[in-house]
């Protein structure tokens, strides 16, 4: 569409139509984003699988970070004027703390990697909201779209020139990372963000919640836990998917320092040989190292306290309890498997799982619809719009549109500019939030043939209150989840 176009509309609209493009050849784009120290970089180093992203408070940590497939390990540090300046990565594999320019002509940071991850993912890392830096809250809120600059305003100093915006604005997905407590910002955060800075609203088809730091949940203070940390975690997790939703696809429970220790390499046979000699402590003296951070490092005994501090550093109190659980049930156990141990205890899998599920799984489409947005927002900006907005409907006529009919049916229901009864729109999202196909109809473990029934059955009755009783708006949506069980149905009868 957009090269068919490209000679019938204005030069602007058609210098957008080339980004589209080079945005529809590229990677998905997951920006991670949170309040300030919610455990953002952590995550992005667990995610990439090595610690790249910088966690300590520096001048890096105020900049916008993309983290993208390359054939040599470099960061580019790209200016306002749109200069860039390459550095090579630290002694350690990290963005070197001191860029040597003055932080304030920085407007972000390329940071490239021949890691596998990056190939179908680019990695964004932003500042934290609530951050003391107004500048660096202003990078991070343009990223998530939670800025509307006044054009005709003479300053501009927190603005992004459009190389950068191009560079840095408009992430297809968010990944958002809360602590125990949700905020207002959080959710103006996740209201206000934008892909490709169109107007998408964050909901269930480009946005997932983790909460982050787990391991500091007391579940004393969780009803129902049990007693236990993870339960309780799972519990506060579940809550605040209800207040998030249904800007967010799930929110879950997540150890982000246990896993970028487990999976950036960051567990050593030494920590392991640590944890041994801590298992042979006698029980009273390791049960008062166990009660607090400052009695872990500051109690005398036989272990220097160096050793403890590195190890605190790395796993916290959970994972050394953890560690040392796996130790007593197996006093041979190996520093490889304490790692995987550790590894399982940090939920990074949950989030991976879910990453697949709701971003990769459907990446062509998530790019697709951003695009389409991107298209809309430059037609009505110039004055291309009704050639830009027929060529739109004739290609969401074609059958294989009906993915991206069924991700902005998602858009319309989770953000309510549809509205449906409650059972509808939770229907809406199931059948159009979910990859597997038994999942989508909400019967998990039926057989093939109950699943075949209720496909048919479903697409009926849709089919009828498309036709009878729904508005157009609901109509409109009513017609695409009708087409959505057909289609599950057909497949499921010629599979």
């Amino acid at each position: 569409m957009c090269t068919g176009l490209r000679p019938e509309v204005s030069q602007r609209t058609a210098e957008g139509f080339d980004e589209v493009l080079r945005r529809l050849a590229a990677p998905l784009q997951v920006a991670v984003a949170g309040r300030i120290k919610s455990g953002k970089s952590t995550l992005v180093n667990a995610l990439i699988g090595r610690r790249v992203a910088p966690t300590d408070v520096g001048e890096c940590t105020r900049l916008v970070t993309r983290f993208q497939y390359g054939t040599v390990d470099r960061v580019e540090v790209v200016f306002h004027d749109g200069e860039k300046q390459a550095l090579p990565f630290d002694a350690d594999g990290g963005i070197p703390a001191d860029l040597g320019v003055e932080p304030e002509r920085v407007s972000h940071l390329e940071a490239y990697l021949t890691n596998a991850v990056l190939r179908d993912l680019t990695v964004i890392d932003t500042p934290g909201l609530g951050s003391l830096d107004a500048a660096s809250v202003a990078r991070t809120e343009q990223l998530l779209g939670a800025l509307d600059p006044d054009p005709d305003s003479e300053s501009d100093s927190d603005e992004l020139d459009p190389v950068s915006r191009n560079a840095v604005a408009g992430a297809e997905a968010v990944l958002y990372v809360v602590t125990q407590a949700v905020r207002a910002d959080d959710q103006q955060a996740l209201a206000a963000f934008t892909a490709a800075t169109a107007g998408r609203e964050a909901g269930p088809v480009n946005a997932i919640a983790v909460l982050n730091k787990a391991d500091t949940v007391e579940p004393d203070s969780v009803p129902d836990s049990g007693g236990d940390t993870w339960r309780a975690a799972e519990l506060l997790a579940a809550e605040q998917a209800g207040l998030l939703g249904p800007r967010v696809a799930d929110v879950l429970p997540v150890i982000g320092l246990l896993a970028e220790t487990a999976e950036a390499g960051g567990f050593s046979s030494a920590d392991a040989d640590v944890l041994h000699r801590l298992a042979a402590l006698d029980a009273e003296t390791r049960q008062t190292l166990l009660l607090s951070a400052d009695l872990f490092t500051g109690w005398e005994c036989e272990i220097p306290a160096d050793e403890r501090e590195g190890l605190l550093a790395r796993l916290d109190l959970h994972g050394i309890r953890r560690a040392l659980a796996a130790v007593d049930d197996d006093p041979e156990i190996t520093a490889g498997a304490l790692r995987r141990t550790l590894r399982d205890a940090c939920g990074l899998d949950g989030v991976l799982h879910r990453l697949d599920d709701v971003f990769r799984a459907r990446a062509d489409g998530i790019k697709a619809a951003a695009g389409l947005a991107s298209l809309t927002a430059l037609a009505h900006a110039s004055d291309d719009q009704a050639r830009v907005h027929d060529a739109i409907e004739l290609l969401l006529s074609r059958p294989e549109a009906h993915q991206l009919q069924l991700l902005e049916a998602l858009t319309l229901v989770s953000s309510g500019a549809v509205t449906l009864p409650e059972d509808l729109a939770e229907e809406v999202l199931r059948v159009g939030g979910s990859s597997g196909t038994a999942e989508r109809l909400g019967l998990a473990g039926k057989e093939r043939q109950a699943l075949v029934d209720y496909a048919m059955e479903r697409a009926t009755w849709w089919r009828s209150f498309t036709s009878f009783g729904a508005t157009p708006a609901q109509a409109r949506v009513g017609y695409v989840v009708h087409r959505a069980y057909f289609l599950i149905w057909q497949e499921l009868r010629n599979g």
